[in-house]
């Protein structure tokens, strides 16, 4: 079962307007093939969104993510998107200012920030054919560990500790269906292994 859309963490939300940052260029450019391939959407039947991708910006400390239940819209502005300000994953609890929240999977953006100063980047997305080709044999999260949790941050901190996370920069989030997380140095590298991941599959033929 796909458990998705939902907030788990304590949120301290301010500066309830649209957000002016020129990341928000960046983000949309690249959220939008994500969103066309399908990697970024929304499920009807739970009337949920995924998908989510952020960038870090202004220091270490901050970043700007797309905002929660945004999966459905084709295109996007300063409207749907988050600054984060901070993000104690000890406390379980965001701050973040926007016209939106923060997306459910701030905490783990957050953890994974936290694990390099050179990642700049991070997208997470939604494909039941990737996740069931890569599950286990891709750097994976224990099953047992669910979505926006302070024990998923954990989780990536071990995987970039003890798999090869670090150089292929893709992971599989084995509790959370269809979902994986790309990093990158930058944004576009972040999205590309993401894109070409799916490209190469869809080559494939399926029988």
């Amino acid at each position: 079962m796909i458990d998705e859309g939902y907030t788990k963490f304590t949120v301290n939300w301010s500066g309830r307007s649209p957000l002016e940052h020129p990341a928000i260029a960046e983000l949309e450019r690249w959220r939008r093939p994500l969103f066309m391939a399908g990697l970024v959407g929304h499920y009807p039947e739970l009337n949920a969104g995924y998908g989510n991708l952020s960038v870090r910006v202004d220091g270490a400390g901050l970043f700007v993510i797309s905002g929660t239940q945004t999966g459905h819209l084709p295109r996007t502005d300063r409207r749907h998107y988050a600054l984060v300000t901070q993000a104690n994953i000890e406390e379980n609890s965001v701050t973040c200012a926007g016209e939106t929240q923060a997306s459910s999977e701030t905490l783990t953006h957050a953890a994974i920030y936290e694990l390099d100063l050179s990642i700049n980047a991070v997208v997470h997305v939604h494909s039941a054919m990737l996740w069931e080709r890569l599950k286990h044999s891709a750097p994976t999260t224990n099953p047992d560990v669910a979505y926006g949790t302070p024990e998923m941050a954990s989780e990536f901190k071990r995987l970039y500790r003890e798999t090869s996370l670090p150089d292929t920069g893709v992971a599989v989030m084995g509790g959370h269906e269809s979902g994986l997380v790309s990093l990158g140095l930058s944004l576009r590298e972040a999205a590309l292994r993401i894109l070409s991941l799916h490209a190469g599959m869809s080559a494939v033929p399926q029988r």
